[in-house]
């Protein structure tokens, strides 16, 4: 989530690597020394969209009777090496907007796997967050 000047701020290989759709497989959270994976292949899905300078991500529940788990948000980023941030500028809940999150990032094949800290004071949350998604548009 960055601003427009951002995008000739990207200036290496994973910057074109990381854009597109991506499909989230497993998020891992490591909060007061617990371990918690939630599987994002039956019961939610989530996307993660990456444009040149924005990231967007649209999440919900799979049943048809749940219109309460939906969830979205997006903004800028920035791409330096392996070192991805996040800048929240939209977002339901506004403890978490306006919020940098910052991630280190890898591939294995066409797996990104992200992995960062997710602080927001406001909403007592204080966790390592790690996801694994699969490219969606090869």
């Amino acid at each position: 989530m960055a601003f427009g000047s951002c995008s000739n701020q990207k200036s290496n290989s994973l910057d074109d690597k990381i854009q597109g759709t991506w499909e989230l497989l497993s998020a891992t959270t490591i909060e007061h020394g617990k371990q918690t994976t939630t599987n994002f292949t039956n019961d939610l899905k989530m996307i993660k969209v990456i444009n040149k300078s924005h990231f967007s991500f649209l999440k919900h529940s799979t049943h048809a009777n749940d219109s309460v788990s939906f969830d979205a948000g997006g903004g800028r980023y920035t791409i330096k090496g392996d070192e991805y941030t996040e800048y929240l500028d939209f977002y339901k809940d506004k403890n978490w907007e306006g919020k940098t999150f910052y991630f280190k990032v890898s591939f294995n094949q066409d797996t990104l796997i992200q992995k960062g800290v997710e602080k927001v004071e406001k909403a007592n949350v204080d966790r390592v967050i790690i996801e694994k998604y699969i490219k969606l548009n090869k």
